[in-house]
């Protein structure tokens, strides 16, 4: 378990990763550890923020805020409201280690919030990350949510927990996109097509792509260029998608004129590959350990807000000569 505590207020978690199941998502519970002997006649709320952070807290000199809250939740934990709470085996474990002055709360997100991802950072960029994250917060106020009332850094603690999802178990047949490519001053097309074994690949897996080239010009394709991109979706106020080159490999395959090619060319994009790719999406991490390129999105038929993450693969050919 994980706990952060100031001087009147300890909060206690089981667990930091929450399971998005795409029809549900796991409930965030936790305790609350109240000495009420200096509350002073305040109130202790806890709160759940999924926020999309866009600079750094640090810059944040001119009142300008740098987070936007997509979704938050609050919930009084003391004064005790009265309301009944249905205990969890993860909150009768925690309430033992909290004492007589713990409290449970819990939280059900919603199945439409994204997942936790960061934009990586420049080489030469300060401060947290951009990103989605997931923030539990204990206060200490008259109440909740009042904007005029100031809260002490010491009447608050807080928890970064992250919101992921794990690949379907039944991993489908992979996608297929043909195109033929006609030439000027060339009465017949070059036809390419390109296909994948499978749909779902996990981190490091090298991805096999089979290629059927069926050149009927007098050209020559002198290069196949294999690469996979990363689309970020970042729906905001609106919606601006950026595109990043993660792998990108040339094979030095020739298809002369009248000629056909049918092989598999194997490529593995890895974050290793690409730390000084600013703006790219990455795997939300709590602290600094290793991560990943962020995992594909899975959102099903439900409108997000947030990040939202796709791969795509590309395949092109380098064209030349003949008349």
């Amino acid at each position: 378990s994980v706990f952060s505590s100031f001087f009147f207020i300890a909060l206690y978690l089981g667990r930091r990763d929450f399971v998005d199941h795409l029809d549900s998502v796991d409930v965030v519970d936790g305790v609350i550890k109240v000495d009420p002997s200096d509350l002073n006649g305040r109130k202790v709320f806890v709160y759940l923020a999924c926020a999309f952070r866009y600079g750094s807290d640090e810059l944040d000199v001119i009142g300008l805020s740098f987070r936007r809250d997509i979704w938050v939740q609050r919930v009084q934990v003391y004064p005790p409201t009265g309301e009944s709470i249905n205990k969890t085996p993860m909150q009768e474990s925690l309430l033992k280690k909290a004492g007589e002055q713990g409290y449970p709360f819990s939280f059900q997100m919603p199945t439409n919030l994204p997942c936790s991802v960061s934009l990586q950072p420049g080489p030469n960029d300060a401060g947290k990350a951009c990103g989605v994250d997931f923030e539990v917060k204990g206060y200490i106020a008259n109440e909740a949510d009042n904007a005029d009332e100031v809260i002490e850094k010491k009447d608050t603690c807080r928890l970064m927990i992250r919101k992921i999802q794990f690949a379907p178990a039944n991993n489908k047949a992979g996608p297929k996109a043909d195109i033929t490519k006609q030439f000027m001053m060339s009465d017949k097309p070059v036809h390419l097509e390109a296909s994948l074994e499978k749909e779902i690949y996990y981190h490091g897996e090298t991805i096999t792509v089979k290629v059927k080239i069926n050149n009927e010009t007098t050209k020559v394709v002198k290069k196949i260029k294999v690469s996979v991109e990363q689309l970020t979706n970042v729906v905001l106020y609106s919606s601006d998608t950026y595109v990043k080159a993660v792998c990108s490999e040339e094979f030095g395959e020739t298809v002369n004129a009248s000629s056909t090619l049918e092989k598999s060319f194997q490529i593995t994009p890895l974050l290793a590959n690409n730390k000084e790719k600013r703006g790219l999406s990455v795997d939300g991490r709590l602290k600094d350990e290793d991560t990943h390129l962020a995992s594909t999105t899975l959102q099903g038929e439900k409108e997000m807000q947030g990040i939202i993450v796709s791969y795509k693969v590309k395949v092109n050919l380098m064209v030349a000569g003949g008349g």
